[in-house]
């Protein structure tokens, strides 16, 4: 059976290790545990690797984030894999830093590759994975926390997070994702930090 992993992000050394490439960041560090390699391809980045008899194809889009929708569709048809079949990979600002949450179907929550993904394949209902970012930012700044690097505390607890997505992803293709997420989602839980006092200083 084959499976389609798709982790979301966007190309390019302006948005490299960046809080929306989270994706790209998670599927990196999967290649680089199981010694596999990217090869860039049509709409995208694809690696493929096994795991217990499933093969699973991994993708990072190069359409940018707004159109992740078109690179899923096509490997999803390219390589005839029925849409429960499907996990995606996202960041959410609505979870603490370092939470991970898997859904089977659900709303896009305001983020605009998934909302892209849903619009071109017509349905809500696919499996993912929304990897919490936190929400550290002064209103009207999201769109540059979203984009902005990592800090290096932040991304200490990213490092020691992701290993969990990957047994969820390996899961996901030998157990389901039902099992999945109820055997995951209890772990991937991460209390928020009390709130700081924002000052509205100058930009």
């Amino acid at each position: 059976m084959k499976y389609l992993i798709a982790g979301l992000g966007n190309i390019g050394d302006d948005y490299y290790n960046t809080r929306h490439n989270i994706g790209f960041k998670i599927l990196d560090a999967m290649a680089v545990a199981s010694n596999f390699s990217f090869t860039d391809k049509r709409y995208g980045a694809i690696a493929t690797t096994k795991h217990k008899g499933r093969d699973l194809i991994l993708l990072k889009p190069s359409t940018f984030m707004n159109l992740s929708g078109n690179a899923v569709n096509y490997w999803m048809n390219k390589e005839n894999i029925p849409l429960e079949n499907l996990l995606v990979l996202v960041d959410d600002i609505a979870l603490p830093l370092g939470s991970i949450r898997m859904r089977l179907k659900g709303s896009d929550g305001g983020h605009n590759g998934l909302a892209n993904i849903s619009s071109v394949l017509g349905t809500n209902e696919y499996s993912r994975i929304r990897f919490g970012i936190g929400n550290e930012f002064r209103k009207g700044s999201q769109v540059d926390f979203v984009l902005g690097r990592w800090t290096q505390e932040e991304e200490k607890t990213v490092d020691e997070r992701i290993p969990t997505v990957i047994e969820m992803i390996r899961s996901f293709a030998f157990a389901g994702a039902e099992l999945t997420m109820t055997a995951f989602n209890k772990e991937g839980k991460i209390k928020p930090s009390p709130a700081k006092p924002v000052k509205d200083g100058g930009a």
